[in-house]
């Protein structure tokens, strides 16, 4: 089933469970993946719509960080219940043991020695973490920390 088609069913479940905090964060779902579908003036495939996915994850981690430090717990653990909802839509994240095994294997595929070749091992190492969510930032981190 396409995610769209999941997330009206789901937004439908939330609106007869009277969930608010739910319908909310599922109606923002929909309306970034259509915003999306209209902007690009064709049907959403999978890799699209795990980018848009990903985009709402991170600016949702950025959001709560912002309003910690603002002193504002209460928006913080809003944006957190978001961050669980839209997670369930996303393929399960690797283990830090197969993040490190990718990572390996990548500098080892691209005979990489210094952190100049870091572009062609992060490149690597996604292409086996491929579908998997991964974050970016501690793949990047990983990925210096061994080549250094």
């Amino acid at each position: 089933m396409p995610l769209l088609e999941k997330v009206q069913k789901d937004m439908v479940e939330a609106m007869k469970a009277k969930d608010e905090a739910r319908l909310s964060a599922v109606r923002m779902i929909k309306t970034a993946l259509k915003k999306q579908e209209v902007d690009s003036m064709k049907p959403l495939n999978e890799a699209t719509e795990m980018q848009v996915m990903n985009t709402l994850l991170k600016q949702r981690r950025e959001s709560a960080d912002l309003f910690r430090k603002g002193g504002r717990e209460d928006l913080a653990l809003k944006e957190e219940a978001e961050i669980g909802i839209i997670e369930k839509y996303l393929p399960a994240a690797p283990t830090a043991e197969e993040v490190d095994e990718a990572v390996s294997a990548a500098i080892a595929e691209t005979g990489a020695v210094s952190q100049k070749q870091m572009g062609a091992v992060m490149k690597a190492a996604q292409a086996k973490l491929s579908g998997k969510r991964v974050d970016g930032k501690a793949l990047s981190d990983l990925v210096k920390q061994k080549l250094s």
